[in-house]
């Protein structure tokens, strides 16, 4: 199973998904987490931020949570991922991929602002440390159509929201088992 894990930065993707990965592991179930970010700057270091390449760095990221899947590896790919196009991509290339969206109102990212990136983003246009790119304020998001799981981490915590996701991982690997064992696999 891949679960991707998309919304905008400071929304809670990753420390979500290691909670998920803490939890899920407590029950001896293997989960990867693709964080976005180090890929990025380890992997990927070749692509920029235009539409091509961040969607060229999904495409990348679901390729590699593909291979771990297919090792029965619970996979979180912890993106941004901007694009509804390409989720859908992945949805239709890769069995068995689930879109979480972990939605936040822009002022509650303003207000926490993890990174100091909508601080930069706000800055004048001649400010040498703008950030022009900014997904969500100057560079498109596009909600997901038809998210699997929605959170909304201004009001939702983490213990909440990752007992709804390892209930959600337990339920459709259930599925998943129940329908090999029909099928003789």
């Amino acid at each position: 199973m891949i679960l991707l894990f998309c919304g905008l930065s400071g929304a809670g993707k990753t420390t979500l998904a290691n909670s998920v990965k803490d939890h899920l592991g407590r029950r001896s179930i293997p989960v990867e987490v693709i964080d976005g970010d180090p890929y990025r700057a380890r992997l990927f270091s070749d692509l920029g931020f235009s539409r091509q390449d961040r969607s060229e760095n999904l495409r990348r990221l679901g390729y590699l949570a593909d291979k771990f899947a297919a090792h029965g590896i619970v996979t979180i790919i912890s993106a941004i991922s901007p694009y509804d196009e390409v989720r859908k991509e992945l949805v239709a290339l890769y069995p068995d991929v689930k879109v979480v969206f972990i939605d936040c109102a822009l002022d509650e990212l303003r207000r926490r602002d993890t990174k100091g990136l909508y601080r930069r983003a706000g800055l004048p246009d001649d400010a040498p440390d703008k950030l022009t790119c900014l997904t969500g304020v100057n560079d498109p998001f596009e909600p997901p159509s038809e998210p699997d799981l929605y959170f909304n981490t201004r009001y939702s915590g983490v213990a909440v929201c990752t007992a709804r996701i390892v209930e959600y991982v337990l339920r459709q690997t259930a599925l998943v088992q129940r329908r090999r064992a029909r099928h003789g696999q």
